[in-house]
Order: C-alpha cells, then structure tokens, then sequence
C-alpha cells in the first residue's frame, strides 16, 4: 500500500523528529517546593536543561487525572500547562531557590551561563500575561554574572558555570557552587561578590549554607567536601567520603549534599556510595552502596531520601539500612525534594516531574513545558 506524498513536507517532518527528541532529551536538574501559607503542596517550580523555570500547580495537575484512571503510571502522564513560565537562562538551568518567605520572596535560578537571576515572586505569580506570551514578560531585579580570570596577554577565561546555588537570608547573601573551583559569597543588596572561597581542585557540584554556624559547606568533582567559615574565607574541614575506597582505585566526584534540621548531620552522595557524617564529632558514622550513581539527596527527619541514575527513590535510615524504594517516572532523577508535609517532588530525564504523597502513592506524574 503506498501512500500520496503529493503534499509531503520534509522540513516538517525534520522539524517534528527534532521536536520530539528535544522533548524527550529535556532534563529537569532541580525541582522546588514554592513558599506558602498552606499546609498542603500548591506550587513546585522546576529548572530545565532548556534554560526555563517553571511553576505548576498540583491541585491542577491532579484534578486533570481522568476518573478512574488507570493505576500504570504511563496512563497518568501529563503535558502539563504551566502557571509560570520564564526564559531564564542561555543554556541549562542547574538550579532554582527561594529567597526570604512570603510575598517578599525572591524567585532565584542559576545555571551554565554563569548567571544568577533574581525575581520577584509575586509578581511572578500574578502576572496577567497570557502564559503563550510568557516567557521574557519580566525583567530580573537580581542579574548576577561570574568574574572571568585573565590570562596572559589579557586574555579572558570563559565564564564560569554556576551548578548550585545556595541562600543565607539572615546574613543578605547567595552562595554559589561555580564550574572554576570556586565557591561565591554575592551580597544581594550591592549585587556585588562579598567572598570567595578557595581551595578545591576542581569544579563544584553543589553548595549548602550552615546559617546557625556561619559557614558553607561545598561538594566537589574533586571527590572531596568542605566546610568554610563564612567570615575568614578559609576552609576549616576536608571530607573525604571515598577515601579508603580511593586506594582500591574507586574514584569519584561528590555530586550531592544534604544537611538535617539541627545542621549538625551531612549527608554526602558519591558515585554510588552515600556517606553520613557527625559533624560535631568529625565522623562517619555510615557508608552506604547505592546499585546506581546518586545525584540528589535530602533528610526526612532521621531518615534520608536519595535518586540517581536509576528510577527509584531510595529510603534509608542514618545506619544505611534501606527503608523503603519507591519507583519514580524519570529513568534518570536528578531532585528530590521534600514539602514539610511529607510530599515529595522528584525531577529528571525526559523533563519528567514524579509527585509523590508521604504514604508513597503517586498523586501525578507530569512532562515539564518546553521552550
């Protein structure tokens, strides 16, 4: 049987293919929950490999399930409709954060083309732009950039990536984990870099703030994590999660970190091993191997959350003892994270978004919006 290709438009059809892989290569790096008075989740905002940040409504997404649907979770993907949407950054968008609480509160992103973008979420949120019109609809009032190194001749270095961020309200600061080796202390009144944290020997994966310490901890493809006091610059600990490991030649970055609520517990995913660490007493007290590399981890009270390159979230107890495996949408997640209700948000691969209630059932699985 032949069919009548009178009237077939190849470009078309190149431009659908491209389309589709672009959709299904999309990756979301970082999902948050959005600040609110409500006890219940309203709101998740997502960074995508495409650049854009996001925010959805769950409510939305669930009330779009047909009645009846089917438990398997590909009968529950959703193209879903943002209720937010801006054109952050050029290249990837690596992580997005919320500064302050309420309406005051800033909208933070940053991502690989070394920028940190501020907005207002209020007016984020109660824009009356049509949402196909969004886009570059609002201005950033924070538009911070990475300082290049000149070299010889004066030449300048490329600007350095920014692959976390990390907020000290408190102290009026951004913290930023940058592709130079360097972590960042930028004054957000004077929109200026306060610090500069120096020591690692390669580019940093993630950064945590340690208000109640006055310190920042940061995770590096140098296989090591460190903590720094934020008033001198200087590191006062080196955490080595694989250094034992290292010797039968078992190399890796640290890719992920978490703190508990006291600040007093690290978490540290590296390769395939998560580590937990005392760090009052300055110890390990648990090394744990994951069947696939862990890219995000996050405390739930005493216990730890954690996804990798495989589609479950794992639930562990701080001796390392496997709780419970949850499977998630995407094949490869690279956030998790965690509402005070207990919900939790799991981003990854193929801009996919995973919901999941605190009893583990999944409310709604949806395909992040693409650019």
């Amino acid at each position: 049987m032949c069919g009548d290709a009178t009237n077939w438009d190849e470009e078309a059809y190149r431009e659908s293919i491209l389309r589709e892989r672009e959709i299904q290569t999309r990756t979301v790096f970082r999902t948050v929950w959005a600040p609110s008075l409500n006890p219940n989740p309203e709101c998740v905002v997502v960074a995508s490999s495409d650049g854009s940040i996001a925010s959805y409504s769950i409510s939305s997404c669930v009330s779009k399930l047909p009645i009846g649907f089917c438990s398997d979770r590909a009968q529950r993907l959703l193209p879903a409709e943002p209720e937010g949407f801006l054109e952050g950054h050029d290249g990837p968008a690596y992580d997005v954060k919320f500064y302050g609480n309420g309406e005051d509160s800033l909208l933070l992103s940053c991502g690989d083309d070394g920028k940190i973008k501020g907005w207002r979420w209020k007016e984020f949120t109660e824009s009356e732009v049509p949402i196909t019109f969004q886009g570059n609809h609002m201005k950033p009032v924070l538009d911070l950039i990475n300082p290049q190194d000149r070299g010889p001749w004066g030449a300048l270095s490329p600007i350095p990536e920014n692959n976390a961020i990390a907020v000290d309200p408190q102290g009026g600061s951004i913290f930023s984990a940058a592709g130079d080796s360097c972590a960042y202390c930028w004054d957000v009144e004077k929109g200026e870099i306060k610090m500069v944290f120096k020591g690692h020997t390669d580019y940093l994966h993630c950064v945590l703030a340690r208000a109640s310490s006055s310190q920042i901890i940061t995770g590096s493809e140098d296989g090591t994590a460190r903590i720094w006091d934020c008033k001198s610059g200087k590191c006062i600990k080196v955490i080595d999660p694989l250094k034992n490991k290292k010797l039968k030649g078992l190399i890796s970055c640290v890719s992920c970190i978490a703190l508990d609520a006291s600040e007093s517990w690290l978490a540290c995913g590296s390769g395939r091993y998560l580590s937990v660490w005392n760090l009052t007493a300055s110890e390990c007290i648990s090394s744990i191997s994951s069947g696939a590399t862990i890219q995000d981890v996050v405390f739930d009270n005493n216990q730890i959350l954690a996804v990798g390159a495989s589609p479950v979230m794992n639930r562990y107890d701080m001796n390392g003892t496997i709780l419970s495996q949850i499977q998630c949408a995407p094949q490869s997640a690279f956030s998790v994270s965690l509402h005070p209700s207990g919900v939790t948000a799991i981003g990854g691969y193929g801009g996919l978004v995973d919901v999941i209630s605190q009893f583990g059932s999944h409310l709604c699985t949806f395909r992040s919006h693409c650019v």
